[in-house]
């Protein structure tokens, strides 16, 4: 008999809606029922409102008796996380309605103290050094191996993380992004294990592998490998909302006390119960069709690298794959570039959107593309569209004599070729491979000024600056600016590369500590 798969959170959401409520409590458009005025008194907002966010607020329920709580699961809630936790092979699982973000900063706080060293790979997400600035810790950065192929950074060595942890044996975790925004992971049994001989938990923030392992084409999530605490955006691969992620503990390496407290303190008091429904929604759904729910995807993907060379001359796809073992690439993501590195990964994302094709994120030399659940012919047959009337501008351009002088030159205009590693140079600007502990106690005491960042060589960064996407930052506040690091920036900022959080949006400057 096939067993029924449940959705205990979502199920008892529509169970209370269906109960036909009278609401007496927040949030205060009752379910809905605000915009129950007649169609005669709609203003032309309301009625838009009433018609796309209705539905959806009919599960916007608040912590009841009738539909728990997530900082003291005992019904729904609880089931729901069990029900995840057991789909993965967690311990226990935690929803998380503030993405990764919260996940990778709930484990930082449950690990460290004020003072406290982690080792943490230097190009990580910026969540990851805002929960160093939070805990008041401090990181030593260990450089990532970088892609020959693609010149894109990807995790360090299980030698180099050895190195660090022996240098400082005081350190209290190692944290790893893997895989990266490019899909390009290791596998991590032997990092597990280095990282255990010496004590202490493995951290994986795996935003991007939520659907890892459910297909025998797709990865191996690091859980399985031996990670104490892994984080997955369900919302990047899987049906889950904006925001809907999980925390996946196993071990006994990580307090469960101190975690549960973090995560009261940095999410919400007031969670969104539409996230935490699609996040059962999307365990049920993938415990329900297994690798079924990723083939239409996965082959959309592979036709699309097959049939792009057909069709055009000048667009190809770039392989991410090493060829080692212990080395995968996601299948649902697409590096699209130009062959001769005269158009930027930026030029082709504009492009594709002029078309109707928008793209996860652009680098100086790629395009990435994202083949989400039930990418199917239709779609590639429109993306291959627009690839075609790009190939044809590429080719027109390339009867221009700057599109010649570019080809002949690529470094000119921040165009590299692979071999040129553009998207590595931002981790590999005068850094060591092993640094020093970076504290990241906050202080507020230190003045700073506007520098134009030509002339910004030698000063000390008062600010983080983040491209986003994929927001991995170039350089970090305390840290000193090389004339590498202030040309690459440049050459972005020209590219058309957006700076999150940067005191100068256009990137003509930079804040530097007087």
């Amino acid at each position: 008999m096939t067993q029924i798969v449940k959705a205990p959170l979502f199920e008892q959401l529509i169970a209370h809606a269906q109960s036909d409520p009278a609401s007496f409590h927040v949030p205060g458009h009752r379910y809905g029922g605000a915009f129950q005025t007649g169609a005669e008194q709609q203003g032309r907002i309301e009625a838009l409102a009433r018609q796309w966010f209705m539905p959806l607020m009919r599960l916007d329920a608040t912590e009841l008796s009738a539909t728990d709580d997530l900082h003291h699961p005992e019904s729904a809630i609880k089931e729901a996380e069990q029900l995840a936790a057991r789909l993965y092979g967690a311990d226990h699982t935690y929803f998380l309605v503030g993405g990764s973000t919260a996940g990778n900063i709930a484990m930082l706080l449950a690990v460290c103290d004020p003072g406290d060293t982690v080792i943490v790979q230097r190009n990580v997400h910026k969540s990851v050094l805002n929960g160093l600035k939070l805990v008041g810790a401090s990181a030593v950065f260990v450089m990532p191996e970088i892609d020959e192929t693609t010149g894109i950074p990807t995790i360090p060595t299980v030698r180099r993380i050895e190195e660090a942890l022996m240098r400082y044996p005081q350190t209290k975790a190692v944290l790893l992004s893997n895989p990266n925004y490019y899909g390009m992971g290791v596998v991590l049994d032997d990092y597990a294990e280095a990282v255990h001989r010496f004590g202490i938990p493995l951290l994986v923030d795996e935003a991007h592998g939520a659907h890892y392992g459910f297909h025998p084409e797709l990865p191996r999530s690091s859980l399985r490998a031996g990670a104490d605490g892994v984080v997955q955006s369900a919302h990047k691969t899987l049906h889950a909302l904006t925001m809907g992620a999980w925390l996946h503990m196993q071990g006994d390496r990580i307090d469960r006390g101190r975690l549960t407290e973090a995560l009261a303190m940095i999410q919400s008091s007031s969670p969104s119960f539409p996230i935490m429904a699609s996040l059962d929604i999307s365990r049920a759904i993938v415990e329900e069709k297994g690798e079924a729910l990723f083939h239409a995807s996965i082959q959309s993907s592979k036709r699309f690298r097959s049939e792009l060379g057909n069709c055009c001359s000048s667009l190809a796809t770039v392989d991410t794959l090493s060829g080692d073992a212990s080395h995968y690439a996601d299948p649902l993501r697409v590096l699209l570039t130009d062959r001769s590195g005269a158009w930027s990964g930026y030029r082709l994302q504009q492009e594709l959107e002029i078309r109707g094709c928008w793209a996860e994120m652009a680098d100086p030399r790629h395009v990435l593309l994202l083949f989400g659940l039930q990418t199917g012919e239709r779609d590639v047959e429109f993306l291959l569209a627009a690839c075609r009337e790009i190939d044809v501008l590429i080719k027109s351009d390339a009867e221009s004599e700057i599109y010649q002088s570019v080809r002949a030159n690529p470094t000119a205009m921040g165009c590299q070729t692979s071999e040129g590693r553009s998207s590595g140079d931002a981790v590999q600007m005068g850094s060591e491979p092993v640094s020093q502990p970076v504290s990241f106690a906050r202080s507020h005491s230190r003045a700073s000024e506007a520098v134009p960042v030509e002339a910004a060589a030698g000063r000390i960064a008062a600010e983080m600056l983040v491209p986003y996407p994929p927001g991995i930052p170039l350089v970090y506040a305390g840290e000193q600016l090389t004339e590498a690091m202030t040309k690459y920036i440049v050459r972005l900022a020209e590219q058309g590369a957006k700076f999150q959080g940067a005191s100068d949006p256009r990137m003509t400057t930079v804040r530097c500590y007087v």
